[in-house]
């Protein structure tokens, strides 16, 4: 049943990117999203990401290695100076790998971010973005996308990290501004003015918080 309301959702979700001049695709397991990954991307291009669960859980990073492709790896970074020399570089990638905080019914990606070097490619820098995104981050509207940010993803994402903010200790969004802070800048994605840059590969799998 689950399925079958996700065939059915991902259409109109995917008629909503093409009416905002973005791209959708819509696979059943993480395996087709990892495969249709490589069909989009170009060999000997440039590739880099940010922070995403859902890109490190497809195997993807690994295979890249293993192919012609110019890897721009943050994680491989010795120290914090050379990570974020790393990002500015792949301000300047081939290709862009990244998943949503959410995405409405209509098309609308809804992102917030701390370091902000992911919304910064998402919004400009790399030639293309492709993002993984799986089902169970689609909304009903940015209302909903917005409430979905600050209470399930940040207060999650933010275990990952070191500190004691509000959502570290209580598990629940407080609206902070706390040092450290993970939820600083909101980036609502409408429209793209350049025409197929970001691709948005939906899965019929639970992926990412």
């Amino acid at each position: 049943m689950i399925t079958k309301r996700n065939d059915l959702l991902s259409q109109k979700v995917i008629q909503g990117l093409k009416n905002r001049h973005m791209n959708g695709y819509y696979v059943h397991t993480k395996q087709e999203a990892f495969d249709l990954v490589f069909e989009l991307m170009k060999s000997d291009s440039s590739v880099g990401w940010g922070g995403s669960d859902t890109i490190n859980s497809l195997g993807i990073k690994e295979e890249l290695y293993k192919r012609d492709f110019k890897v721009i790896d943050r994680d491989k970074a010795k120290d914090a100076d050379e990570k974020y020399n790393i990002e500015r570089e792949t301000f300047y990638a081939d290709y862009y790998l990244m998943s949503t905080n959410a995405i409405t019914e209509d098309g609308i990606l809804v992102n917030m971010d701390g370091h902000c070097n992911r919304v910064a490619c998402l919004c400009f820098g790399p030639k293309q973005v492709i993002m993984v995104v799986g089902m169970n981050k689609v909304t009903k509207d940015i209302d909903s996308a917005i409430s979905r940010l600050r209470n399930v993803a940040a207060p999650i994402n933010n275990q990952r990290f070191g500190g004691n903010r509000p959502c570290q200790v209580t598990g629940s969004c407080a609206n902070c501004l706390a040092q450290g802070c993970i939820c600083d800048q909101l980036v609502i994605t409408r429209n793209s003015m350049d025409p197929d840059r970001i691709h948005v590969i939906l899965v019929d799998e639970v992926l990412g918080y």
